[in-house]
């Protein structure tokens, strides 16, 4: 593998952090020709990793990793308001 990163994204809970893990777990099992992707927890962190052979599989795949863990966490701050918000009621 010649290309590399790493990013750390902090969770707003630990609920969350374990739903994330969660969501994208049958993702990891598929493994790519190209790239190699790791996502770890560090207390309330989500540490993502990728390894890949050029820096076009890491850009694309990073793409793909951030567009879907922002996309379920949008979906979980969603869900936290509408509980928040029934039990205001």
């Amino acid at each position: 593998m010649k290309a590399k990163a790493s990013i750390r994204i902090k969770m707003s809970s630990n609920e969350h952090l374990l739903s994330l893990l969660k969501a994208l777990g049958p993702e990891l099992k598929k493994s790519g020709s190209r790239s190699k992707v790791k996502l770890d927890r560090d207390i309330s962190v989500v540490v993502l990793s990728v390894e890949a052979k050029d820096t076009i599989a890491l850009r694309a795949t990073l793409n793909t990793y951030l567009r879907w863990i922002c996309s379920t966490i949008e979906v979980l701050e969603v869900i936290t308001k509408r509980k928040s918000f029934k039990h205001d009621l």
